[in-house]
C-alpha cells in the first residue's frame, strides 16, 4: 500500500517451515488416524515494519489457515512464527497474551465476526477490558476515537451490528482490530464480501491507517485486481505451498511460475477493446488429503517434465527479492 521496501533490519514477522495437517480418523471412537489433510505444507515468508505482504491463491490453497496460524488461532503442526524477535510457537496462553496486543485480525465476514448482542461501544471496549487498558472513562474515550478513525459517527456507539450496512460493519471490524494499537494486522479477505464501490472505500481506509500508524499487513486475498492496488510484495500459494514471491510490480510485469502466469492471465481487463488470452489449466486441483508427489502443480502444468513429478522444487532466488519454486524457471 505504501510502497515500502523490506528493510534490511530483522523483519517484524518471520514464518519458517509452517505446516498444518488436519488428521483424518476412523474407528468407533475416531481415534485411529488414517491420513491427513495437508492444508499448509511448509511455508516461509517475512513481513517488514509498515509493509503489506499479499498472500494470494485459489480458494482452499491454505491462505486463511496460514494467517490464523500466524496469530495462533490455529495451532501449527510444525514450523515457527517469530514476531518482533520472539518465537510465538512455543508460548502458552499466558505468555502469548502480551503479544496478542500487537497482532490483530480483520475477518472476512463483517457480520459474523461481531456479537449481535453487544452494542458498538461494548464491542470496541471489550479488547481493552480483556487486556486491562485504562479505566472506564479512558476506554469510552478510546471507543469514540476509534469510531472517528474509521469514519463512523460517535452516535453509532449505542447501535447494534444488525443496524449497519456491510461496509459499516467492516469499518467496525477494522476499529476493533485497531483498539489495542497493534503493529501487525492479518486482513483475511477484508473486502471480498463487499460491493465494489464499498471495497474501494475500505481499501482507502486501510491505506490511510497504515500511513498514519505504520501498520504492517498480511493481506489475504484471491482478487488480484485488489492485490495489485494494495500490496508491496506478493506471495502466491498453491495447494499449501508458496510457489512464488516477488515485489508487486515485478510479479505483475514478469511472473516466472506457470501457476502465477495462469492466475494473472485470468484477471479481467477493464477495457472492452483489449483482448487477453487466458491460460487454460487442465484437470482439477488435487485433494490436499492426497497431494501429488514432487511439485504439487505438475498435474496441471503445461511445462512439467519428469523431474517435476518426483522432486519437490525449492523456493530459490532468481533476482533480488524474487523467489520461485519451479525447476524450469529462469531469470
Amino acid at each position: 500500500m505504501t510502497g515500502t521496501a523490506p528493510s534490511s533490519a530483522a523483519p517484524l514477522l518471520e514464518v519458517v517451515g509452517l505446516k498444518k495437517h488436519f488428521p483424518i480418523t476412523r474407528g468407533v471412537l475416531r481415534r485411529r488416524q488414517v491420513a491427513a489433510v495437508k492444508a499448509v505444507d511448509g511455508v516461509d515468508f517475512t513481513v517488514a515494519e509498515g509493509e503489506t505482504l499479499a498472500l494470494v491463491g485459489e480458494s482452499g490453497c491454505g491462505k486463511t489457515t496460514t494467517g490464523r496460524m500466524v496469530l495462533r488461532l490455529i495451532e501449527p503442526t510444525a514450523g515457527s512464527v517469530r514476531f518482533a524477535g520472539h518465537d510465538l510457537t512455543g508460548l502458552d496462553a499466558d505468555a502469548l497474551r502480551p503479544h496478542r496486543r500487537d497482532m490483530q485480525i480483520i475477518f472476512q465476514d463483517p457480520y459474523g465476526s461481531l456479537d449481535p448482542r453487544m452494542t458498538v461501544a461494548q464491542l470496541l471496549e471489550e479488547p481493552l477490558v480483556i487486556h486491562g487498558v485504562g479505566d472506564r472513562r479512558q476506554r469510552r474515550a478510546r471507543v469514540m476515537e476509534l469510531l472517528e478513525l474509521v469514519g463512523l459517527p460517535q452516535a453509532h456507539a449505542l447501535r447494534y451490528p444488525h443496524e449497519f450496512s456491510g461496509g459499516q460493519r467492516q469499518r467496525l471490524g477494522i476499529a476493533r482490530a485497531l483498539a489495542l494499537r497493534p503493529r501487525l494486522i492479518v486482513c483475511d479477505e477484508p473486502v471480498s464480501a463487499l460491493d465494489v464501490s464499498i471495497q474501494a472505500q475500505i481499501i482507502n481506509l486501510l491505506e490511510d491507517l497504515q500511513r498514519d500508524f505504520g501498520l504492517a499487513y498480511l493481506f489475504i486475498a484471491h482478487d488480484l485486481g485488489v492485490v495489485k492496488h494494495v500490496a508491496d510484495r506478493v506471495a502466491v500459494m498453491y495447494l499449501g505451498r508458496i510457489v512464488e514471491t516477488a515485489p508487486k510490480r515485478r510479479l505483475y510485469a514478469a511472473p516466472r511460475h506457470p501457476y502465477t502466469q495462469a492466475l494473472l492471465a485470468a484477471v479481467p481487463v477493464p477495457d472492452p477493446f483489449v483482448r487477453k488470452a487466458p491460460i487454460a489449466l487442465p484437470g482439477e486441483i488435487p485433494s490436499p488429503a492426497a497431494p501429488p508427489p514432487g511439485c504439487h502443480f505438475h498435474t496441471r502444468c503445461p511445462l512439467a517434465v519428469e523431474r517435476c513429478r518426483v522432486e519437490v522444487p525449492a523456493l530459490r532466488l532468481l533476482e533480488p527479492g524474487h523467489e520461485v519454486a519451479c525447476h524450469l524457471a529462469t531469470a
